[in-house]
């Protein structure tokens, strides 16, 4: 028996578990794997995440088992001087009062972590399950299967934490939209580049690619590059990384040489750019969060951070209220697409300076490049990626959506049980 099951063990679904299991909630958690993978993505923490974490109490942890903070950024260009762009790269430890910077740990040692704590509080958690079918309702109910046979569980609330494609929302038919792609994303983790300052990341274009950097400590590195949907093959194949980190070598980065002698300490993969968002997030006896609820442009890098607020807000739905219907989650679901709306338009906008390699794009590129070494100060979807959605006012994000041709989200309705 629980109060709530939770079908994701990851980073969204064993963080959950920590919080609710200190709030007094019974709790099981439910995954598929028997060992967590790089993902080659979920390993920086924005600032305002960092703050979100650390109002959960998981901060720390992830701070003591190896957590790395970026304290310095900076944007390099060909279209600048490596001694301009460095003049005029800013500190982290401006966005978050509290906050030193972003916070980076590996996606694999994050998930143990928040397992390994979560059994300590007395998370029940199941490895290795399969077959997991879930119905919404009062109660709801999981079937699942696993190495002792097949299981039937009615909890008061089962909560979808499975990830992009979730399990949960596909069953449970709820509708899903996702833009349309603008770039490509590709990400590998290197080691032996001793060279590249331990605490610094930076963003760089040249040619074709933009690549960002996030220094994990011990002289590895994970890099991430965009590049055009024409070239979806051009860190494919066995030689695919090796690809990627010369394509990071870039004569206006000059940390970047550090990489030259990199070499790959994981896998290389490819994902598509775009925003996605799921009509709804809650359903009679279900709720979801992280990924499973939709996600944001990875370029600007807001996964743990959206999590992290997810995860706080549905705690306080379960404390403030009692029924845990979908009304109990109204809050939560407009703060979610408002928030998701914003972090949107922010990533739109890097997109369309950062991952576009069109002669229009540079002279765009030129522009706000010109403007930010003039002005430091200037806000952009740089400081809503760092400080947080409400680190801007709204009134900026309704400007840029009427002055660019973002495509519009579907204007779904609330769920019946919500109208009220």
């Amino acid at each position: 028996m629980a109060e709530i099951v939770i079908v994701g063990g990851g980073i969204a679904g064993g963080a959950l578990s920590i919080v609710l299991a200190r709030a007094g909630f019974d709790v099981v958690v439910l995954e598929r794997s028997l060992q967590y993978e790089d993902r080659v993505r979920g390993e920086w923490l924005a600032p305002w995440g960092a703050a979100e974490a650390r109002e959960l109490g998981l901060y720390d942890a992830l701070r003591d088992a190896g957590g790395h903070t970026l304290t310095t950024h900076t944007t390099f260009d060909e279209l600048l001087d490596p001694a301009t762009a460095e003049a005029a790269g800013i500190a982290l430890d401006t966005f978050t009062e509290g906050i030193e910077g972003p916070l980076c740990l590996g996606h694999p040692a994050s998930c143990d972590l928040y397992e390994r704590i979560g059994r300590d509080e007395g998370v029940v958690v199941r490895r290795g399950v399969s077959s997991i079918r879930v119905e919404a309702g009062a109660p709801p109910t999981v079937h699942y299967k696993d190495s002792e046979g097949e299981h039937e569980l009615r909890p008061k609330l089962i909560v979808g934490a499975d990830g992009r494609d979730s399990t949960v929302r596909r069953q449970l038919g709820i509708g899903y939209h996702e833009d349309p792609v603008h770039h490509l994303f590709a990400g590998l983790l290197v080691e032996n580049a001793s060279g590249w300052p331990e605490e610094h990341q930076a963003i760089c274009t040249e040619g074709d690619v933009t690549f960002l950097a996030f220094p994990q400590g011990g002289g590895r590195v994970r890099l991430y590059a965009a590049y055009a949907l024409d070239q979806k093959t051009r860190f494919s194949g066995p030689h695919g990384a090796q690809r990627l980190i010369e394509a990071c070598v870039m004569r206006c980065c000059p940390p970047s040489q550090a990489l030259a002698e990199a070499t790959p300490a994981g896998p290389c993969r490819s994902f598509k750019n775009s925003d996605t968002i799921a009509k709804h997030v809650s359903l009679p006896g279900v709720v979801l969060v992280g990924d499973a609820a939709g996600h944001n442009d990875p370029l600007i890098g807001q996964g743990l951070s959206i999590t992290m607020r997810d995860l706080r807000l549905v705690r306080d739905a379960l404390l403030r209220d009692s029924d845990w219907s979908p009304t109990a989650f109204a809050d939560y679901a407009n703060d979610r697409r408002e928030r998701l709306r914003r972090l949107r338009l922010a990533a739109c906008l890097q997109s369309r300076i950062e991952a576009d390699f069109s002669d229009e794009a540079r002279i765009l590129r030129g522009a706000f490049m010109a403007e930010v070494v003039a002005n430091p100060e200037l806000p952009s979807g740089l400081t809503a990626a760092l400080g947080g959605p409400e680190s801007l006012p709204a009134e900026m994000f309704d400007e840029l959506e009427n002055a660019f041709d973002f495509p519009e989200w579907p204007a779904w309705p609330l769920p019946p049980a919500q109208d009220a």
